[in-house]
């Protein structure tokens, strides 16, 4: 198992299909990078609009962040 740990996190509630339970946090830790980037991907924040970011916990770096509305983009390694 990865000792690598994502965080799916917005400053908004996040909301989707993936998710359990019909407003979720604002962050919730993943420990598969793919798997966080597709429950980002496939969220949107309450209210929409607002942005959502995959955050690699321990570098900080930001490694996926979409807007509702906009592009999505995917940091390369």
């Amino acid at each position: 198992m990865s000792t690598e740990t994502y965080r799916v996190e917005s400053a908004h509630p996040i909301i989707g299909p993936l998710w359990s339970g019909w407003a979720s946090s604002k962050f919730h830790h993943v420990v598969n990078r793919a798997q966080a980037i597709v429950l980002a991907a496939k969220s949107r924040t309450l209210p929409a609009g607002h942005e959502i970011r995959v955050v690699h916990v321990p570098t900080g770096s930001i490694v996926f962040r979409k807007t509702d509305g906009s592009l999505s983009t995917l940091a390369e390694d």
